[in-house]
Order: C-alpha cells, then structure tokens, then sequence
C-alpha cells in the first residue's frame, strides 16, 4: 500500500503538478487511488450529473507522477481533517435525519412542496408500503403497471401480496411479470415516480384513527343504555356507519369470542381487586351475554384464584347500575391498554372473518 503523508504534517509544499490538477481531475484521483487500495466506495448518492461527471474524468485521465499522487492525497486528508460538522445533502438527506422528529404533516407538506423527483428513488418509498396500501395501488392500476411494481417490491412482499389477491388477479399479474423483460429502466422510474406522486397528493388528517374507531371508543366506555340508543339513531341515520361502529365497539359481553383464554390471566392482573369485584358481581346479574363473560374470566385463572374471588363476589352483594358499568368499563379500559400495547391480541369474530 502506497505510504501518504496528509499535507498538514508535510513540510513541502503541494508540487507544481497538483496546483495544476482542477477539483475534478483532484476528485477522480480520490476515487481512482480509493479503488486500488480496495477501499469501498458508492458514489450512487451523487446526484446523477455529478456522477456522469466524475467517470467521465476518471476516461480521461491517464498517468501521474507519486508527488503528485501524494499531494492530492495530502490536501484531501488535510480538507477531510478541519471539517467540524456535516450537514445532509438536500431536502431528502434532512427529512431522513428528522424522519420521527418532525410532524408527519410537516414532513408530507416538505415532499410536496418539493416534489417528489428531488427525493430520490421512488420505489425505495414504494417498498416500504404494506400489503394493503401496495394493494390499493393495485386495485386502480393497470395489469402493466401492477406487474412492474410486483417485480420491483422485495420477494417476500410480493409474495404475500399476491396471496391477498383474488385469484384470476394474481394469475394475470404473474403472467405479466414474463411480459416485462423489455421495460426500460426510465419507464419503471416514471411509474415510480407517479405512483409516489399520488401517494403524496393525499389530504392532510386531523385524526389518526377512522371514524367508526373514534364513536366506537366513546361509546365502549358509555353506560349500555346510552350506547344502545345511540348505535339505533345512528342505525335510522346511516345503516352502513352504524354497522361499522358495531364492529370496533367491544363491550363486556364481547369477552368471551375476543379474548383468547391465555391472555386472561394478564387481563385480571391489570385490574385493581375492588373493580374487578364490583364488575364480575354486576355482570353475573345480568343477561346471560354478561354472566358468559364472567365465566370465561373465571374458568382460565386457577381454581384457587377463581373461587377466591366467587367468594368475594357472594360477600359483596347487589350492585348498582352506575358503580356496575364503571366497573365493566374499567376491565373493557385494561383490555384495550393491553392490546395497544401489544401484550394481548383481540380475536376476530368467525362473522367478521368471513366478511
């Protein structure tokens, strides 16, 4: 490996051979030096007409002499040495050091405002869809296109996507795939590019959650017969919404068919012993919807701790309404705590799986 000295720790100064070097003649030697000492080096960072640049310099350079060599060497080691902080190239570079600190909305607005062709490859955005969205995106485009954007996801969201599909769908998308052996590379950027393009002409959200989650979690935790005359208005209003708000609500009565019998345990451990009391008692007072709940808590805790707390229960007495669905409410508040913190998963209805 050739020895260098960084211009900074040399006494001599630069030979007359690299102060006639321009910049660019400089950076192909760099590049040229880096190569054969094995060094890894991308330059696929650099915006295309640089890189164009740079090789075509490397065609025209032939032979230096090792003074020179050195030199340029020494004066980029020094220029390496005195810079104190870099900062990102471009809008791209900076949204990607502030990706989680800034807004989502402010982030969105910056793409836009800049456009899209200045943030790099699209489909590295494109990629990093889930099954879903790469499906929506299916769904309303061509077979042509949807078989360039499957060949251009990773092998195993492709795969998966296909299987989301009907199968006459995936059928013709796969045979289409065969077809794009002479697709140009320009053509699979402008594909991406207006895909990515239309991902970001999507009006801004004030709520994270739709709105079926959002009535659906105001009325979980409402008193029964609030809940039940609500969900009837709104089933006089708007028969589709009101179904979709009965789909998300989860109620006590919903314990049995949602919560698998392993996660209970976790459940009545979150759930101070006074309430937990009040809401078993209040429940095995009422239809029998309620009094299966009570069962399916009791029968996946040891017998030990179940009879324990039917003892408690019988000492309690009658309880009230209010206290009651406080009660409900606050074991339905443990579950959804639980579950968006992924300590538990909420099972899906056989109906609502087969919808």
């Amino acid at each position: 490996m050739t020895q260098l000295t960084p211009f900074k720790n040399d006494a001599r100064a630069p030979s007359t051979g690299a102060q006639r070097l321009t910049r660019r003649q400089k950076a192909a030697i760099v590049v040229r030096f880096l190569l054969n000492e094995g060094a890894p080096v991308s330059l696929s960072d650099l915006p295309e007409d640089l890189q164009a640049a740079l090789t075509q310099q490397l065609g025209q350079m032939r032979v230096i002499d090792r003074d020179t060599l050195a030199d340029v060497i020494g004066e980029f080691a020094s220029e390496l040495e005195r810079i104190g902080l870099s900062f990102p190239r471009g809008l791209v570079g900076a949204l990607t050091e502030l990706d989680g600190k800034i807004s989502a909305q402010t982030a969105a607005r910056l793409r836009r405002e800049a456009g899209v062709r200045q943030l790099g490859d699209p489909w590295e955005r494109i990629r990093t869809l889930d099954v879903a969205q790469l499906q929506e995106i299916l769904d309303r485009e061509s077979t042509e296109v949807a078989a360039v954007v499957l060949s251009k996801l990773d092998t195993p969201k492709a795969a998966e996507l296909l299987g989301a599909l009907p199968g006459d769908r995936a059928r013709h998308l796969t045979y289409a795939v065969s077809q794009t052996g002479a697709v140009t590379p320009d053509a699979v950027y402008r594909i991406g590019l207006s895909l990515a393009t239309q991902l970001d002409d999507v009006p801004e959200r004030a709520f994270d959650d739709s709105p079926e989650r959002r009535v659906g979690a105001i009325l979980n935790l409402s008193p029964a017969a609030t809940r039940d005359a609500l969900l009837d208005g709104l089933q006089q209003e708007d028969s589709a919404f009101a179904e979709q708000v009965r789909k998300v609500i989860f109620t006590f009565p919903d314990i049995p068919v949602r919560i698998a019998a392993g996660d209970v345990p976790t459940i009545l451990r979150e759930v101070d012993q006074p309430t937990l009391i009040t809401a078993l008692r209040f429940s095995s007072e009422l239809d029998d919807e309620n009094q299966a709940a009570v069962e399916h808590l009791l029968g996946n805790i040891s017998k030990r701790m179940a009879d324990g707390l039917r003892d408690e229960m019988a000492e309690l007495g009658q309880v009230k309404q209010k206290p009651g669905e406080e009660a409900q409410n606050a074991v339905i508040a443990a579950i959804r705590q639980l579950e968006a913190a992924g300590e538990i998963t909420l099972q899906i209805p056989e109906e609502e799986e087969a919808d």
